[in-house]
């Protein structure tokens, strides 16, 4: 039977006082890529802030990497976090740090201590980028195709069960956004990631097809097709 990564049912989504979006149920199972799509301001982020616990969830059931996010506070958002990896648009690397003192820093964070294991899971995450050999390197020396596999680097580093992805091509040409995605889809595929990706890129999404999701007029529409903006 398939494991239920990110459950959602009956689920309001509030901005404050303002519902935000309405009644979603949905259910993505380990290994699953799919992608979040919506015109701006239909309610991308703020799915995403949900299951990220930055928003409290006050209405429905929702279960992220076995995290109940009604009973979560302030104290348990941490555990969850540790168990989700998140890559952003515009890569939030530390520019005064080498690539391998970002991970570490990262890892010390989450309450990593030995160093030789540090050492050990960061030249590992490295390898799954493909970038095994540019640890030395700081943030300014790279690419932007280097710097975001930098960032997926550092969303694998505590072996998540989930990625949530903020327009990791936003920022890229369509080359380098390529190979990104089939980077992704090699971490969903190979190792089981349950990977969720929001993004407004359609050519994206025309190459490399998966389910997907649409916030719309304040609901969640599941398998939705392309519908160009």
């Amino acid at each position: 039977m398939a494991e239920a990564i990110v459950a959602l049912k009956n689920v309001n989504i509030y901005q404050s006082e303002n519902l935000i979006l309405q009644d979603v149920s949905i259910t993505i199972n380990k290994g699953e890529f799919v992608y979040l799509v919506g015109k701006t301001g239909a309610g991308k982020s703020s799915l995403l802030k949900t299951l990220y616990g930055d928003l409290p969830l006050t209405e429905g059931f929702a279960e992220v990497v076995g995290f109940n996010l009604r009973e979560m506070d302030w104290k348990k958002v941490p555990y969850l976090r540790r168990n989700l990896g998140v890559v952003f648009q515009d890569f939030q690397l530390l520019s005064d740090r080498s690539v391998n003192d970002n991970l570490k820093f990262v890892l010390r964070a989450t309450g990593w201590k030995d160093v030789k294991l540090m050492d050990e899971k960061i030249a590992d995450v490295l390898d799954k980028v493909g970038l095994k050999s540019k640890g030395f390197k700081m943030p300014f020396e790279m690419s932007g195709g280097e710097q975001q596999r930098v960032d997926i680097a550092r969303a694998l580093l505590n072996s998540p069960k989930l990625i949530l992805a903020d327009e990791p091509t936003g920022n890229l040409d369509p080359e380098t956004s390529d190979e990104i995605m089939q980077l992704l889809f090699h971490i969903s595929r190979d190792f089981g990631t349950t990977i969720i990706m929001a993004t407004h890129d359609y050519i994206v999404i025309n190459k490399f097809q998966a389910r997907m999701l649409r916030t719309e007029k304040g609901k969640v529409i599941d398998n939705a097709t392309i519908a160009m903006q």
